[in-house]
């Protein structure tokens, strides 16, 4: 199995979701990442792969194994909570769903 797909799957399980969710979430057909973790498909595409990153926060060098260090989101989340919140990953999850709202009403207005 790819270590970009053990990534993923371990991503899936930190957010207690599985892959078909994901696929859901991100609008991705599940036969892509399937076919992928097979071996039947050699790669993921830029586009599936960027989504994917985006959804978890995570940078695409993290999902190929390029680095072992996922995005830091902490300068981010000091300049939204203030330095002496603590933010918890349900409140961090709910920004991110209201960034997602925000581009998809503008998205929607064009």
């Amino acid at each position: 199995m790819p270590l970009t797909y053990e990534r993923i799957e371990s991503l899936c399980k930190e957010k207690g979701i599985n892959v078909t969710a994901l696929c859901t979430n991100c609008g991705i057909p599940r036969a892509s990442l399937s076919d992928y973790k097979s071996g039947r498909k050699k790669t993921l595409s830029a586009k599936t792969l960027s989504l994917i990153a985006d959804y978890f926060g995570v940078s695409v060098d993290f999902l190929y194994g390029k680095t072992d260090n996922q995005k830091d989101n902490t300068a981010l989340k000091v300049a939204l909570f203030g330095g002496d919140s603590v933010v918890t990953d349900e409140m961090w999850d709910e920004v991110k769903r209201y960034a997602e709202y925000i581009k998809e009403r503008e998205n929607g207005n064009k």
